[in-house]
């Protein structure tokens, strides 16, 4: 029979082997989800640390072992130029903290992302940085990532009570303020008929921005008309296959608010395509900021965020959690700033 562990001194991997048989080696696999160990040693095991009441720390193992430390940085969509320079900020500051990123991309599917996190979880990565995909279910993602690893939320988030729960930290963008910045500028030049292109509504950040342009349509006494709310997959591709959209009905829109800066230069395509002007007599603006969208015929009015300095910023809070793996989840907006540029015209007057 095992020998009673004394009550006054810490519990450690070695006393959980001795008490049911196996390798100090085997019970570190079982700590870190490790595929290697099978079924019945696994249960032996976590029966075992449940008996003797062994805590495990994650975050301080991972801490412990900084040099050799990595960090998982799951993002929606590689050809993305946002997530390019997004990722760029996360690996600079983390490497300057001593850890390794880790880059997956989910490609906009749940599915993958499931898969993506399985894949990234058995190198044992010290925290995860993630851009949920459009249609994340928060408790998919805990089943994969289990309990105890780090977690941040960048752009967009997930159940609110799974997220306080498990000390998912969250960075988002200020996109209702933007929105209605966007969505102003273009009252402002005279517009009445303003569509919301792009994204899709079970996504937390395209219902926010959504909600911004709502409310400055609103303000100004402007009709919200249903057909104006237009959605597609937050690419360039998919937005410029869906401009015809805008003009299924009349009385067409005048300008559109674009999901983000990918989905604005797809419909500024999409329109060149079909005879329209876009910064003569179709209005677009974006979200982002990429550096393309200074660059673009015609340059793009858009949403400055920063995506490097978020991306810095990320890794900051990341690195935080895990010094402090046991403090109140955190929610960090940032901010965002409207860049007029050239895409945002005022609307033609009829004679």
């Amino acid at each position: 029979m095992p020998k009673a562990t004394p009550v006054h001194r810490q519990i450690t991997l070695a006393d959980i082997a001795s008490g049911c048989g196996v390798s100090r080696a085997t019970v570190s696999l079982v700590l870190r989800g490790s595929p290697l160990v099978n079924k019945n040693t696994r249960a032996r095991v976590e029966a075992e640390l449940k008996r003797q009441g062994y805590v495990y720390n994650r975050a301080a193992a991972n801490l412990r072992r900084r040099t050799s430390s990595s960090i998982a940085l799951v993002i929606n969509e590689l050809g993305n130029p946002y997530f390019a320079e997004f990722a760029a900020g996360v690996d600079e500051a983390l490497g300057k903290a001593g850890f390794v990123t880790l880059l997956g991309s989910t490609g906009e599917s749940a599915v993958r992302e499931q898969a993506v996190l399985g894949s990234l979880m058995e190198h044992g990565p010290g925290g995860i940085i993630l851009s949920p995909a459009e249609g994340s279910d928060a408790r998919q993602v805990l089943t994969t990532v289990g309990p105890h690893v780090p977690l941040l939320l960048f752009n967009r988030e997930l159940d609110d009570e799974v997220t306080e729960i498990n000390h998912w930290d969250v960075l988002a963008l200020d996109n209702v303020h933007g929105a209605r910045l966007a969505t102003q500028h273009l009252i402002e030049l005279g517009h009445r008929r303003i569509a919301f292109f792009g994204g899709h509504r079970d996504s937390s950040s395209c219902r926010q921005r959504r909600e911004g342009y709502q409310q400055a349509m609103r303000d100004a006494g402007l009709p919200i008309e249903p057909r104006w709310l237009i959605e597609s997959s937050p690419t360039r591709l998919e937005a410029a296959r869906q401009a015809g959209a805008l003009f299924a009905v009349d009385p067409a829109p005048t300008a559109a608010v674009c999901y983000n800066d990918a989905v604005a230069l797809g419909l500024m395509l999409g329109l060149n395509q079909r005879g329209r002007h876009p910064g003569h007599d179709f209005a677009v603006t974006g979200f982002d900021d990429i550096a393309e969208a200074e660059v673009s015929v015609p340059p793009l009015t858009t949403l400055a965020t920063k995506p490097r300095e978020r991306g810095r910023q990320a890794a900051e809070l990341i690195i935080q959690r895990l010094h402090h793996p046991n403090t109140k989840a955190t929610r960090t907006i940032a901010p965002v700033q409207l860049v007029v540029r050239e895409s945002s015209c005022p609307p033609i007057v009829t004679p």
